[in-house]
């Protein structure tokens, strides 16, 4: 090369890192600044909310509770032993809650909060309020609830308890809510300010009665927009000491007897104490991050625990969670960099896929360990920084070098099918979690006894994996030639779905050809198995026909093509139900009709309606098999179903007896015949012709 030359080409070189460079300062500042506006427009919160969620969850394990706080629950033993012991319907009398009051001054408590609207005047009449009230007043450390209508601070619209039990209160506290856009309630209110007074929330209306004024609470709280804070919940509601209403009842009464109580009035000595309804239908619930169905009582708790744990939820300020939204992209820019110095294609593959799961884990494991401390910082918006800057920079790396399919189809091999990897070469925006929902036939398979044929083999592991990776070879050969996806192995389990990614309007005669298929090459290959296993293969296949999601599924940084819904737990169940009625292969109606629908020629025993463990209704399952097979067992067949219809009819002697004929050549009869004896033995109540399934 001469010198012209060479300068010239370290000229070109320098250029085109200096356009690299350029380029890649582009795409920070563009996708930073875009992810920035859409996380501003509300289009992230959904999403982000979420992973707010998902935060809570793991971080609750990780802070621990005020052992100052405590909750009386009226649940329905509480119910039952009020009818039972004092002869009480609902709702008690309220001068029993006024016992507890007392019971509550005796102990010393500091305060106790009513999580109950006493808005209308009790059914036992005035005296029964004047009492409740009269213990309220004696002990004056009592707060009492209100509400209100988000959308009005007018008195007249405030909700406040009638007003004997109004004016006892030491303090009313406010119920006024504030939940997201989604209903879940991630944030409390320190008050609610009506036109006639500021009223402190149910959760913070104890520190109020113990002398803090509302203006000192919200100097000591992390107040955000609209006067509201993040709260950071416990793992349970029941680590704040739970009691039942009526042990603390029975414990009064058993005090000012003279007897024993059941629970000391120490317990209550210094603690701020709820009380709220725990039973079903009483129970006042709402959707928090921790679950949809939540006690209401719990975020006023949650709130009180915080201010007396000092141990508040801050959300990093926004300056900061811009930078945060920057270094992401900046990740992403870098994960390709680090991928394009490889020199080989594997290297350069591993290296890209090592990048994304490592940027993934640091943003995401970066948020989650702020969480955990306290702190609050963007999640999706930097993941979508980071996604952005990786996926740009990376599509144009490799249309420009003209290497993204390659890239794309050596990447994902080793974990996705080729027709998936083919839509992904097609339509690389696919790669990412989620899934349609589609009818699918679903086929679920086991070898019977394998943990037998592995303990026999847990000498010689060689064997074993020689004698599983032959019989799933041939299994997996079928069930691929058959036009099938296999979604997993399991041990000695084969998983696996048709009619997803490809369109195969027969899949339900496809898969009842594939088991059967499957059963005849297992036949062939028993000899041979056994020979090297000492043991006898046999395997048990549930297939079911239904709708179900497919598609990408998993967590940020790692997913499989798979499917997910009732119609695969179906399918899972009526596998092992195989060994209940001791057959092997076993399929439902829906894919019986739809295989028949489509040309499949295979004869269906039916052996009975079953409900399956884990669903209520009951299916009808059949026993499918050649035309050959049917016709050699024709009369044990028609035998069998004179047999089932008369256990469907719950005439269960003269079914044993037409199943004890040909239990010895039959298994499903034989099975009947037992389950004929125990039904004899111990009639059901309420006969619906079903056999209800014992285990998975």
């Amino acid at each position: 090369m001469s010198g012209r030359s060479g300068k010239s080409a370290s000229r070109t070189y320098r250029g085109s890192c200096k356009m690299k460079q350029l380029r890649s300062i582009l795409i920070v500042a563009g996708v930073s600044l875009a992810v920035t506006l859409l996380h501003f427009s509300g289009l992230f919160s959904f999403l982000e909310n979420k992973t707010f969620d998902s935060r809570t969850k793991f971080a609750s394990s990780y802070s621990y509770p005020s052992q100052d706080i405590c909750f009386i629950t009226v649940d329905q033993e509480s119910i039952n032993w009020a009818r039972r012991e004092m002869g009480w319907g609902w709702p008690w009398p309220r001068a029993a809650l006024g016992d507890i009051v007392k019971y509550m001054q005796i102990g010393e408590a500091e305060a106790i909060a009513f999580d109950v609207l006493f808005t209308e005047p009790s059914v036992y009449g005035d005296d029964d309020d004047k009492a409740f009230a009269a213990a309220c007043e004696d002990y004056g450390r009592v707060v009492h609830a209100m509400y209100a209508d988000d959308a009005s601070t007018s008195s007249d619209d405030l909700i406040f308890p009638v007003d004997p039990i109004r004016r006892s209160a030491g303090v009313i506290g406010s119920t006024v809510s504030a939940k997201d856009s989604d209903d879940v309630m991630r944030r409390g209110r320190i008050s609610f300010k009506g036109d006639d007074g500021e009223y402190p929330s149910l959760g913070v209306a104890p520190l109020v009665i113990s002398g803090m004024t509302i203006d000192e609470i919200k100097a000591s709280h992390p107040v955000e927009k609209g006067e509201t804070f993040l709260l950071r919940y416990r793992s349970s509601l029941d680590v704040y000491n739970p009691y039942r209403a009526s042990d603390v009842l029975q414990s009064y009464y058993d005090y000012i007897a003279g007897r024993e109580p059941l629970i000391p009035p120490e317990c209550f000595t210094g603690a701020y104490v709820y009380y709220a309804y725990y039973a079903p239908g009483l129970f006042d619930i709402c959707s928090s991050p921790l679950s949809q169905v939540y006690p209401g009582c719990g975020v006023h708790i949650t709130e009180l625990d915080n201010f007396l744990s000092n141990d508040f939820m801050r959300t990093v300020p926004e300056p900061l969670s811009i930078a945060w939204i920057v270094l992401a992209s900046i990740l992403g820019i870098l994960a390709i960099a680090v991928t394009e110095a490889r020199k080989s294609t594997l290297g350069n593959i591993l290296t890209a896929i090592g990048s994304i799961m490592l940027g993934l884990v640091l943003i995401t494991g970066g948020s989650f360990a702020l969480f955990v401390t306290g702190w609050y910082i963007l999640l999706v918006a930097p993941l979508a920084s980071f996604s952005f800057s990786f996926l740009i920079q990376l599509a144009l790396t490799y249309m420009l070098e003209g290497r993204q399919k390659r890239f794309i189809k050596a990447a994902f091999s080793q974990y996705l099918s080729p027709a998936v990897i083919d839509q992904l070469i097609s339509n690389p925006d696919s790669l990412r979690l989620g899934g349609e929902e589609r009818e699918i036939s679903i086929f679920f398979s086991d070898v019977q006894g394998f943990t037998s044929i592995s303990e026999s083999l847990a000498k010689n592991p060689t064997k074993l994996t020689e004698v599983l990776n032959l019989y799933l070879s041939e299994m997996s050969s079928i069930i691929l030639e058959s036009g099938g996806t296999i979604d997993k192995y399991e041990g000695d389990a084969i998983i696996a779905f048709w009619n997803a990614p490809a369109d195969q309007e027969d899949h339900a005669a496809r898969v009842l050809a594939a088991a059967m298929e499957c059963q005849k090459r297992l036949d062939e290959l028993r000899t041979d198995l056994h020979k090297m296993t000492g043991k006898h293969f046999y395997q048990r296949i549930g297939m079911n026909t239904g709708h179900a999601v497919v598609g990408n599924m998993g967590s940020s940084n790692r997913f499989d093509y798979t499917m997910l819904g009732d119609s695969v737990n179906l399918a899972s169940r009526l596998e092992g139900l195989n060994k209940q009625f001791g057959t092997y292969t076993m399929c439902s109606r829906a894919t019986m009709e739809s295989a028949l629908a489509h040309g499949c020629t295979l004869r269906f025993r039916e052996l009975a309606r079953v409900a399956v463990v884990g669903k209520k209704e009951a299916v009808t399952v059949f026993e499918p098999m050649s035309e050959e097979t049917f016709a050699a067992r024709k009369e044990l067949i028609e035998n069998f179903d004179r047999g089932r219809e008369l256990f469907y009819e719950g005439k269960f002697a003269e079914a044993k007896a037409v199943f004890e004929s040909t239990k010895e050549k039959d298994p499903p009869a034989a099975f009947y015949a037992e389950k004929c004896g125990e039904l004899l033995a111990s009639p059901p109540a309420d006969w619906q012709g079903v056999w209800k399934a014992t285990s998975k």
